[in-house]
């Protein structure tokens, strides 16, 4: 089984390159922001606690998370791989991952960081939420994302590189190009 994570702050062009990546690879796209919003527009019970998380600019409890990634591989038993997108965001949650699809009989083959400054970011993220209106990329929120994610969130990347497993890409410039050096990279494995 061919298991990438995805790696980046919002805005890095990660939902963009994994559509991307499933054409070519025939991989399962998770994403935990996904899994989080179709639980709120369902309304479910964890949609509510989700959604009131997430409004408040907070990250989902580790507990939460893994549980509907879980669910979510679990759903896709004859997957050739995934595509994890927004997970693991800590040391723990990438020990959970590790553990759980250790259980499965397979592990993360590589994680690719798109490395995007932050200026750049505030933009595409502001073009986003003008062409899609989705909640969390609101100016107010989305700043607390963006720290969020380079106070706390990428730490988790010396995690993969003591395994030898992360590649950090370029993430500004031609979609097309950032392509094809992500697949550069997983035609390696």
């Amino acid at each position: 089984m061919l298991n990438f994570i995805l790696f980046g702050p919002p805005g890095a062009g990660k939902g963009t390159q994994s559509e991307k990546l499933i054409e070519k690879y025939q991989l399962v796209h998770i994403s935990t922001g996904d899994l989080f919003r179709a639980h709120i527009k369902n309304q479910t019970a964890l949609g509510q606690k989700v959604s009131a998380l997430i409004a408040d600019g907070q990250l989902v409890p580790d507990g939460i998370t893994i549980d509907m990634l879980e669910e979510e591989v679990d759903k896709n038993p004859n997957a050739k791989g995934f595509i994890f997108d927004g997970f693991p965001r800590t040391i723990p949650q990438a020990e959970a991952l590790d553990e759980f699809l250790e259980s499965k009989g397979s592990s993360i083959a590589g994680v690719i960081a798109l490395d995007v400054k932050q200026d750049e970011l505030t933009k595409r993220v502001a073009q986003r939420q003008k062409e899609t209106g989705r909640v969390d990329d609101q100016a107010d929120k989305i700043q607390k994302r963006i720290d969020e994610y380079f106070n706390k969130i990428i730490h988790v990347l010396p995690y993969y590189a003591a395994q030898k497993k992360l590649t950090k890409i370029d993430g500004f410039g031609n979609i097309d190009e950032i392509f094809e050096s992500l697949c550069a990279v997983i035609d390696k494995y």
